[in-house]
């Protein structure tokens, strides 16, 4: 039997310890640090450290066996880095390769040396400068801080005065800090959005199932850009010669141009894509890690062992591994806390959740994962309160979208807490699809 230790707090990370726990050669799942609905979990257990040096000490006190990392942050700090130095077994890249996420300009520059389809851009470090850009310039533009932002270093300017806005704010105002000491402004490429996520051992690929994201705020993708609303898994715009083409022209020579460039690349690759009206794939980002919210439903719909698959990848024999997917749609809604993204409210307690949380125990169709959660003593008692921006995620199956749609919706409405907020329409784009 195996422990594991997955890094990070989210809902991602949740739903990649929860469908861990199932594998019958785990014994038991560490958390760091891990939320309300982890500490919950059966064979789940939290520890309240965050610091590499820490992790790799509780990893050989604690025999673990392999170590997961969930955010972009400690990959970005080079923890895989220090767990290898260490001889421990983790699954995620190397800082090197993590700049594919790290960085906008690493990423833009990298994908044009590998002939990578992607929106045309410039770089810019003045405000002048790309004031200048701007106004010469059609909208919409799109303006990206070259850093990590948690979500929000992404705008989309459909006028010259929100993009301008947007510079200023980005490298004028400094409101990013150092994760905007860079901008790139893009131009605007108009298609569907779909999440594309695999894992590799840095040779063989493994593709997850295909999924869509909303990021905007609002219904009818409205409102300003967050870490992700909601979530559906499968969509009806990913066939598998669209899958085969993104292999190809994308996934792959990511893979290779790494190993050109002396970079080893093992761990989760997320392309999100925008596929144009003439069916043609090309890039709006990369992220080193699972999507979240997408990895909720996709892990939902995951039949296979997947600490086995992990094991693969680590070992270098991922072509070995095998892999099956629940038929069914799985769609997952975010419920936000007040005021998010900007300045979300924090301990308010969410109401009617320990009873949803007591019927998933047997009702393996449905599961909430949690984001920003926290437990709250309350005398005798207690309560779960919010934590963070994104709350939960209420991630349901069903035989079509609509249904998944119409279950996951369902759950949302026994669930409230002060200021609470959720877009209405998860997986429209899908339910319109298949009318």
């Amino acid at each position: 039997m195996n422990n594991v230790l997955v890094i990070g707090g989210g809902g991602r990370e949740h739903a990649i310890a929860w469908k861990l726990r199932q594998s019958p050669r785990v014994n038991k799942v560490f958390m760091a640090p891990g939320n309300a609905g982890t500490a919950l979990e059966p064979g789940i257990e939290n520890i309240a450290i965050t610091q590499a040096d820490e992790l790799i000490a509780f990893a050989q006190n604690a025999s673990i066996d392999i170590t997961i990392v969930g955010p972009e942050a400690p990959l970005a700090d080079g923890i895989v880095n220090a767990f290898e130095k260490a001889d421990l077994k983790i699954f995620g890249p190397i800082w090197q390769a993590a700049q594919l996420e790290t960085s906008k300009i690493f990423a833009k520059e990298f994908m044009q040396r590998h002939k990578i389809p992607t929106a045309d851009y410039e770089r810019f470090n003045d405000a002048a400068s790309a004031h200048r850009y701007i106004d010469e310039n059609f909208t919409p533009l799109v303006i990206k801080a070259d850093g990590l932002a948690a979500g929000k270093g992404v705008v989309i300017a459909e006028t010259k005065e929100q993009a301008h806005a947007a510079v200023n704010a980005i490298l004028v105002d400094r409101n990013l800090g150092n994760a905007g000491n860079e901008i790139i402004i893009e131009e605007f490429i108009q298609g569907t959005e779909v999440s594309f996520i695999v894992m590799t051992d840095g040779q063989h690929v493994l593709p997850l199932a295909n999924s869509q994201d909303h990021k905007r705020l609002l219904d009818d993708d409205q409102g300003p850009n967050t870490g992700g609303m909601g979530a559906y898994s499968p969509t009806p715009f990913v066939s598998n010669e669209l899958q085969a083409r993104i292999l190809q022209e994308i996934i792959q020579p990511v893979i290779v141009g790494m190993r050109k460039e002396g970079i080893r690349y093992c761990g989760f690759l997320y392309a999100g894509l925008m596929i144009t009206s003439n069916g043609e794939p090309k890039v709006l980002e990369f992220n080193c890690r699972m999507g979240d919210p997408e990895t909720q439903p996709i892990m939902l719909r995951l039949k296979s062992d997947f600490f086995s698959i992990v094991e693969h990848a680590v070992n270098k024999t991922l072509d070995a591994a095998l892999i099956e997917w629940d038929s069914r749609t799985a769609l997952g809604v975010v419920m936000a806390a007040q005021d998010y993204p900007e300045k979300p409210r924090k301990n308010d307690v969410i109401h009617g959740l320990k009873e949803l949380m007591c019927d998933q125990e047997h009702d393996h169709s449905f599961h909430i994962f949690h984001s920003g959660t926290a437990i709250k003593e309350n005398g005798d008692r207690d309560e779960i309160v919010t934590a963070g921006g994104r709350v939960l995620c209420v991630t349901s199956l069903g035989e079509t979208t609509k249904i998944a749609q119409e279950n996951a919706y369902r759950l949302v409405n026994r669930i409230s807490f002060e200021g609470y907020q959720f877009r209405k329409d998860i997986g429209y784009q899908g339910v319109n699809d298949l009318k």
